[in-house]
């Protein structure tokens, strides 16, 4: 079987202005890998230099209602990445378990394989969750507020 992983896969853990692939599950995928992920998750994350992958995820497992969309997820698991905040949303895999579809970064995402990714919804009933479009722009947050003295 062979897995797609892109030329220019990002190498090492992107800061807040770089970028991370995005991945789905392969048919491969160990079983034991997909329990820890969960069906409909959002999968950022990097190539490392011993040929594995470094992934992040996010499954709203919680429910919470801001992370009911594919995209909200995955700038969410994006954001623990690009920060290196502590998690048990992320782990070392080998590189059959998962297949590149696409790219995300702090102005938003592109998606490059949309049928890869809505195979991997609707696998896990949750089609309705993904993006309409290739390409999701990202708003800028709020400037911040201006204090006056009074």
């Amino acid at each position: 079987m062979t897995v797609l992983m892109g030329q220019d896969l990002p190498l090492e853990r992107p800061d807040a202005t770089g970028r991370a692939a995005l991945f789905v599950p392969t048919a491969a995928i160990k079983g034991d890998v997909l329990e820890a992920v969960r069906m409909g998750a959002a999968i950022v994350g990097y190539g490392n230099h011993d040929r594995t992958l470094t992934i992040y995820y996010e499954s709203n497992r919680f429910n919470e209602a801001n992370l009911v969309k594919w995209e909200q997820k995955a700038r969410k698991a994006f954001e623990r990445l690009a920060e290196n905040l502590p998690t048990v949303s992320k782990m070392i895999s080998k590189p059959e378990n998962f297949e590149q579809v696409g790219y995300i970064s702090n102005k938003g995402i592109l998606i490059r394989r949309m049928e890869k990714l809505r195979n991997w919804l609707e696998k896990s009933d949750a089609l309705d969750t993904g993006p309409a479009s290739e390409t999701i722009d990202f708003a800028p947050p709020p400037p911040p507020k201006k204090i006056v003295a009074e």
